[in-house]
């Protein structure tokens, strides 16, 4: 019986869809006893034959002794966890599910924005601490939205954007152009966007080219007042420096989905902020996308022992 090693907590968290696939198969199904603990984690994925992961770090000296693992099933897109030449050395496949969850992420994103817009979690906490007390905000309408990045989720963003009739400029070095039902969309040069937008929300993957994209000096060549979402990665943003251009005005709001060290709450720049909105990334958290998510994942493990193609493989 192969064993398969589920460290994502919202697997299957929905319905039992998933784990049916699992089980019919013949599959042995083993989660991790608490909260995630590298050392437990280590050990148990070396008696697995498939792993289904969720946001951990995946270390490569961890993988190095996961004799038996022939298959990593990430439950989402993201893949900055997973050392991927190191399985593609040992000879593990490697599939995400991007795309499945783009919706939830867009809905999260314009969430976000009207929030940080029209102050509504302030609003909120001033009311739940028994404070009346009426916070001014700014319009979404017809405002400029830029998109770093154009990818599923950012394209999802573009079209409800276009429901507030706002204009999107969006940079992404891989995309040359907007399909026709986006006329309210044009490419723009990544400085253009950062200069010329209102909004900006960053849609890209967290690689050495992205790490740290948005730091001090881009900060400040953008608008005055200008508010920043984040529903992608974390380490993206320098974090430090959006406190401070926070603090001196220049940016009116952050909202974040995503922190570079979600691990670790005690030291974060950007708590305590009444003008930033962190979330705990739950971008794809929606009861549609994890039921999703979570069936092209089993159903992905089902297939490699099966000699059948796999959905959205990355390596082999």
């Amino acid at each position: 019986m192969h064993k398969v090693l589920i460290t994502s907590r919202s697997f299957g968290q929905i319905d039992d869809e998933s784990e049916c696939l699992l089980k019919e198969a013949g599959f042995d199904i083993i989660r991790l006893k608490n909260d995630f603990d590298r050392q437990e984690f280590a050990q148990m994925v070396q008696n697995c034959d498939a792993l289904v992961i969720g946001g951990h770090r995946f270390e490569p000296e961890d993988m190095q002794k996961a004799k038996k693992l022939k298959i990593i099933c990430k439950h989402g897109a993201g893949l900055d966890n997973i050392p991927l030449k190191e399985a593609a050395r040992l000879g593990i496949a490697v599939t995400n599910v991007p795309g499945t969850n783009s919706g939830a992420v867009a809905d999260l994103t314009m969430g976000l924005m009207l929030c940080l817009a029209r102050k509504v979690i302030a609003s909120a906490n001033y009311v739940q601490a028994g404070v009346w007390k009426p916070c001014i905000g700014e319009d979404v309408f017809g405002k400029t939205l830029g998109l770093l990045g154009f990818g599923a989720i950012a394209r999802n963003v573009a079209q409800r954007a276009g429901g507030f009739s706002m204009n999107v400029l969006t940079y992404d070095p891989y995309v040359t152009q907007v399909t026709e039902d986006l006329p309210h969309v044009k490419l723009a040069s990544m400085k253009d966007v950062l200069v010329q937008s209102d909004f900006i929300s960053l849609h890209l993957p967290l690689n050495e080219s992205t790490y740290g994209l948005i730091g001090r000096d881009e900060m400040q060549i953008m608008k005055k007042g200008v508010y920043i979402i984040n529903t992608s990665r974390g380490g993206i943003i320098d974090e430090s420096a959006l406190r401070n251009e926070v603090l001196a005005g220049r940016v009116a709001g952050a909202a974040l989905d995503v922190l570079e060290r979600e691990d670790d709450m005690k030291n974060q720049p950007l708590l305590g902020l009444e003008n930033v909105i962190i979330t705990s990334h739950i971008g794809m958290y929606s009861k549609e996308a994890i039921n999703k998510v979570s069936i092209v994942c089993a159903q992905n493990v089902v297939n490699f022992f099966a000699g059948k193609p796999l959905q959205h493989k990355v390596s082999d």
